[in-house]
């Protein structure tokens, strides 16, 4: 038996206490809004078009913070044996404050499996990532795919009193949300405003902790130090004046001044030796010889 077209004059509205709309929870059901809704009694689909709007209810949130409490589309597809959700057409996830957007989104609420694609533009907490292709194995795990830009904002404290914009970049890139936020960006790189760009054959690092490992090639340009540096990794902590330790042919270039090591240790926003951020003007300093450098980087 089907029910269709579902109409009203501005929206249709069904209530579902499935297992697809609210975990299971008969007591919790989840609200679907739509110009138009058909119903598919024998195969347990619905079906919606038309400015739709799907609310999760707080009960499902609490027990899935995977399931976006808020879902917008043009049209949305539930299956309400599987608990899969198909979004598509101008898709709007929201997650409490964290917002989602892309042509076409999935997920499961039994598995917790999301999958967006199409022009993705993700916020969450201090990020915001764009990509072609992004996906959450709902267990702690997301991967961004083709053209990934993330950008962190993070606001002058006392760590980093100025502040910094922290950009990632690459192809692909692996997240771990829950293991303070570690990322994995396999021959991308790093660029920030205080301390400027890093480049290896991968690069990983702990937002929370501020901490990053780069190996394999390893390349730093720090313009306002006119600063050069590479080696075959590095160990960079951003809240230590932007502590970087090269190891492993280890080299480092500032101005006329080069250094080489098997490790070598610069300080990239010292503010005793370069108050100035990235965005300052530049100084002409007259050149002089590395023994008699003041400001100079290189730490034994």
């Amino acid at each position: 038996m089907k029910w269709k077209k579902f109409l009203a004059a501005t929206c249709a509205t069904m209530l579902i206490g499935s297992t697809a709309f609210s975990a299971g929870n008969e007591n919790s059901p989840s609200e679907l809004k739509a110009e138009e809704i058909d119903y598919d009694m024998d195969t347990e689909i619905v079906q919606a078009s038309g400015k739709v709007n799907v609310k999760h209810s707080a009960q499902q949130q609490r027990a899935n913070d995977n399931v976006p409490s808020e879902v917008n589309a043009d049209n949305v597809d539930y299956d309400m044996k599987t608990g899969v959700v198909t979004a598509t057409g101008n898709v709007l996830l929201k997650y409490g404050a964290d917002r989602a957007t892309g042509s076409r989104a999935m997920y499961n609420t039994n598995t917790q499996e999301a999958y967006l694609t199409g022009n993705v533009i993700v916020s969450r907490d201090d990020l915001r990532i764009t990509c072609d292709v992004l996906s959450n194995d709902g267990r702690g795990y997301m991967q961004a795919d083709g053209n990934v830009h993330c950008v962190q904002t993070v606001p002058p404290d006392a760590k980093n009193p100025r502040g910094d914009t922290r950009t990632f970049t690459g192809d692909h890139i692996d997240y771990y949300p829950n293991e303070k936020k570690h990322v994995i960006i396999p021959g991308g790189g790093l660029f920030t405003n205080n301390d400027g760009k890093f480049t290896a054959d991968q690069m990983e690092g702990w937002i929370d902790d501020e901490y990053y490992i780069g190996m394999g090639n390893v390349h730093i340009v720090n313009p306002p130090r006119e600063l050069e540096a590479g080696g075959d990794r590095i160990d960079y902590y951003a809240t230590e004046n932007g502590k970087a330790v090269l190891t492993g042919n280890a080299w480092a270039n500032q101005k006329n001044n080069t250094m080489r090591g098997n490790r070598l240790t610069v300080y990239l926003t010292d503010d005793k030796n370069n108050p100035a951020p990235m965005t300052s003007p530049k100084v002409n300093q007259p050149t002089t010889p590395h023994e008699f450098l003041t400001d100079t980087p290189f730490k034994k």
